[in-house]
């Protein structure tokens, strides 16, 4: 259960066990299938760039001089553009050295049938900036959409065609190449925020998991020690007082049907119990396994929140007692002041038998267990240092075991996220 019991830890290490299978059999819907495929564009998305070869086909087609010449650096710049783009443009997408050495090309090839042909052949400096949006980096591709576009400008320019050529063949050689840049960024973006999303979604069903496993051990831990100490108290009295175990019989029973009500009300989301119900079960728990406890309690009320979280820690600490320390006595004090409330469950008890009876059974007592690593307390410290708080527990110089829960309030109300 806790730093003073080897075991106890299977609630909580089945709950956190399984994989996504386990998530569908609980009912959650699996995050990864929901957010639908994710991948990088398509190999043929920026083919339709080959459209900006029609004024210069067109241009063949009425009689241009050496069609020939005209033909060939056309296909064998198109198929360069082609070689470029339908790559695959999952990152890193970035341009190695065989990919600069076919942007080269098409650029060349370009400037020379611009420079022989001009007028539509200009638009080809549009290819080769599409294909360089998706092979360069942004400094990189900023530096050459600006040579791409300054030659296509001027070319234009010089060979004296209409004056409307010139910017329109500068302007969209750049933004084109810019565009196409921006959208395979966004694209990266918008891949990447889905992976994130689906991190986060898994781990919010993690942490979900985690919290009902937690919630089940400590319930399940109370309530099993406490029909431990009753059952024992029930063959001890049996012999004798026939009465006395029938009322100690009588509890088990009670104490049961509150478990299966706790643990269909864990299950639903709905477990409300908080520190002064914990209190109040405390006391008839440990005097039936015949433990003198005393309650104290100094400050305000506490607020719903903290005594939510509180709850626990008296909860797991009286079934610490009850379970590991053989005690003759114990303390259970709540403090509120300065904004803090305090929280002791404090025993006398050395590890041994519990008093008037032999040692309980899957029992490990001794100072060594109530020293050890269990998983009870450490599943408290989770949870108060969620909620802004912190949990110490030792043994006592004279003897004993103590665990002290301090957890801030502001404005009446817990520091809880």
């Amino acid at each position: 259960m806790d730093d003073r019991s080897g075991g106890g830890g299977a609630a909580a290490g089945g709950g956190g066990g399984g994989g996504g299978n386990d998530r569908e059999g609980c009912g959650v819907v699996d995050p990864v299938a929901a957010l639908g495929p994710v991948g990088p564009p398509g190999r043929t998305g920026y083919l339709p760039g080959l459209l900006l070869t029609a004024g210069a086909v067109t241009d063949l087609f009425d009689g241009a001089r050496w069609p020939w010449f005209g033909w060939a650096g056309l296909l064998a710049v198109s198929a360069l553009y082609a070689a470029v783009v339908t790559r695959d443009l999952s990152p890193p997408r970035y341009a190695g050295r065989g990919l600069l050495w076919l942007l080269a090309a098409q650029a060349a090839l370009t400037t020379v049938l611009a420079l022989v042909y001009g007028d539509t052949w200009v638009f080809l400096f549009m290819m080769a900036a599409l294909a360089c949006g998706t092979a360069l980096p942004t400094v990189p591709l900023v530096g050459a959409l600006i040579v791409l576009g300054g030659a296509a400008g001027v070319i234009a320019g010089h060979r004296g065609d209409a004056l409307w050529l010139p910017m329109v063949s500068g302007y969209g050689t750049f933004i084109s190449g810019v565009m196409v840049s921006a959208l395979l960024g966004l694209n990266e973006t918008v891949r990447e925020l889905r992976r994130t999303r689906e991190e986060l979604a898994l781990a919010a069903v993690d942490r979900e998991r985690l919290r009902f496993a937690r919630d089940l051990h400590d319930l399940l831990g109370h309530s099993m020690s406490v029909i431990v100490v009753k059952a024992e108290a029930v063959r001890r009295l049996a012999p004798r007082d026939a009465a006395a175990a029938a009322a100690q019989a009588a509890d088990i029973e009670e104490v049961g049907r509150r478990s299966l009500t706790e643990i269909r009300e864990a299950v639903s989301g709905y477990r409300e119990d908080g520190l002064t119900r914990e209190l109040e079960r405390a006391v008839p728990a440990l005097e039936g396994a015949g433990i003198a406890v005393s309650v104290r309690r100094s400050g305000p009320p506490v607020p719903a929140r903290a005594e939510a979280v509180l709850g626990w820690v008296v909860r797991e600490a009286v079934t610490n007692v009850l379970r590991h320390s053989g005690a003759a006595s114990a303390e259970l004090s709540v403090e509120h002041a300065d904004g803090t409330v305090r929280v002791t469950v404090a025993d006398d008890g050395g590890g041994g038998p519990a008093p008037g009876g032999g040692p309980r059974e899957g029992r490990r007592d001794g100072p060594r267990e109530r020293r050890g690593g269990g998983h009870g307390l450490a599943g408290l410290g989770e949870r108060l240092a969620l909620a802004g708080g912190r949990l110490e527990s030792g043994t006592l110089p004279g003897g004993g075991f103590r665990v002290v829960a301090e957890l801030p309030v502001a404005d009446g109300e817990a520091l809880l996220p």
